[in-house]
């Protein structure tokens, strides 16, 4: 290739790459790296056909610009942290929009599942639940204390408890994503069921606005966070099953990837959402102005979490690679 043609064709990605070292925005490590990728290809190539070229020795400065911006600070440990959660995680849950319209479609149609299920046999809480756990539901409601299961252990050690139960919950909902997305949707189907039928047990014994209250006070958090598990199982499922036009294998590893990004994000919901049904959902004499208003505040958590704040991570994202 000519030396001119080389020049016209690349010039202007060059006037950009230098455009972009110069600007006091800061420029992401992702676009730094691959930047530099290309710029040291360039390099080699100009060396190669025009060694003693001007263009040489122009692309030589930038490539040893970018060099020393990307590799002058190797960032720490606490900064590789929390890269991963305030970038790499708010990217993999905004490019799981789609998993988790399916995750919460699938939630909603178990919940409907249990409601009808409910109503058409009342019984049928007994078959998703357990006797036991029934029993001692009626017991409590006719002693007086309908919620009294929440009751039932130390308030540290049942935050514990449910906190790391419901961890490993959302890990094998995402690990059954695996086996054709099948294992993933039934683990969803089988907790909204439950559900759906506790809900509707509670209703017909015209408990449902005091269920309703104390359930859902953890209950809006952690039941997201379910949601949010079941699309990182969806995203590992489709991975490979829907490789498009990568191989199988790397459409595995990305989903793979993507999903065990969006998987730890739960976690700090279920962390949230065990202090509260450790600590406040016992407290069933809190006016229930206080339990509606924190019902209210972790519901525009859960949305600034999980849809507003990836939004913006990737809109960023997109404005700084331009």
């Amino acid at each position: 290739m000519r030396e001119s043609v080389f020049i016209r064709q690349n010039l202007d990605n060059w006037a950009a790459w230098q455009r972009d070292l110069r600007s006091t925005d800061a420029i992401s490590p992702d676009t730094l790296a691959s930047t530099y990728r290309a710029l040291a290809c360039d390099l080699a190539y100009a060396q190669t056909h025009y060694p003693r070229s001007r263009v040489t020795t122009f692309l030589n400065d930038l490539t040893l610009a970018y060099h020393v911006r990307l590799y002058r600070r190797r960032p720490s440990t606490w900064h590789k942290v929390r890269t991963f959660w305030t970038h790499d995680i708010p990217l993999a849950l905004a490019a799981s929009r789609r998993e988790l319209v399916a995750a919460l479609l699938v939630f909603l149609i178990g919940v409907g599942i249990g409601f009808i299920s409910q109503q058409g046999d009342e019984n049928f809480a007994r078959l998703v639940m357990g006797d036991n756990y029934i029993n001692m539901t009626i017991s409590n409601i006719e002693a007086g204390e309908p919620m009294a299961v929440y009751d039932g252990e130390r308030e540290d050690e049942m935050f514990l408890n449910i906190t790391i139960n419901n961890i490993f919950v959302a890990l094998r909902c995402f690990a059954c994503g695996i086996l054709t997305l099948f294992g993933t949707g039934i683990m969803l189907l089988d907790n909204a069921i439950m559900l759906g039928a506790f809900q509707t047990f509670f209703e017909q014994q015209d408990l449902l606005r005091e269920s309703m209250l104390a359930v859902w006070l953890h209950g809006t958090l952690e039941i997201s966070a379910i949601v949010v598990a079941g699309a990182a199982g969806i995203a590992l499922g489709t991975g490979w099953l829907y490789p498009g036009n990568m191989r199988r294998i790397d459409a595995f590893k990305a989903g793979a990837l993507r999903g065990v990004k969006v998987v730890l994000a739960t976690v700090p919901m279920f962390v949230v959402a065990g202090f509260i049904e450790g600590f406040f959902t016992r407290h069933t004499h809190w006016p229930d102005a206080l339990r509606l208003s924190i019902i209210i505040l972790s519901a525009l958590l859960v949305v600034l979490y999980i849809i507003v704040w990836p939004a913006w991570v990737e809109k960023r994202q997109a404005t700084s690679d331009k």
